[in-house]
């Protein structure tokens, strides 16, 4: 089984996209959206993905992921299907020591809305904070992409 364990955070500025990497766009649909399992579409700029994760622990850290490349031309079928709306954002990869961010900036339904994650290998593990980096929000429903698709930022 595939654990996923990551902390989500606001950002402050937009000192990050300075930092930055790499970036990609994003748009991606849920299949479905249930509180205990989500079914993903994600084209990011010429790859695509079907994910599946479970429902998160008590703290919101950790959770069952799964995740198969497939080819694009289905991934596009399939976003036809997906619930509510698609989101579209960028992805900006941020390294941070011997961790990288990525930090999600939001259009659409969801503009003004910029989500720091990084991914740990256990729940306490330490990481450092730069200093763009905001409120943590881990654990709060409201910023999980598949709430976000059915209850925009714009709506909040």
């Amino acid at each position: 089984m595939s654990l996923e364990i990551e902390r989500k955070f606001l950002i402050k500025n937009e000192d990050f996209k300075k930092e930055a990497y790499l970036k990609k766009r994003i748009k991606q649909g849920y299949l479905n959206s249930d509180k205990s399992r989500t079914v993903r579409i994600r084209i990011a700029d010429n790859k695509s993905f079907l994910t599946v994760k479970g429902k998160s622990n008590s703290s919101g850290t950790t959770r069952f992921e799964w995740e198969k490349e497939i080819d694009i031309n289905e991934a596009e079928q399939l976003l036809l299907l997906c619930e509510s709306s698609i989101i579209d954002k960028t992805r900006f990869y941020v390294k941070s020591e011997n961790h990288i961010y990525e930090v999600d900036e939001f259009y659409g339904d969801n503009i003004g809305l910029v989500v720091a994650e990084i991914e740990l290998i256990s729940e306490n593990e330490s990481f450092q904070k730069p200093t763009w980096l905001g409120e943590e929000v881990t654990g709060n429903k409201s910023y999980y992409n598949s709430c976000l698709s059915k209850i925009p930022f714009k709506n909040w």
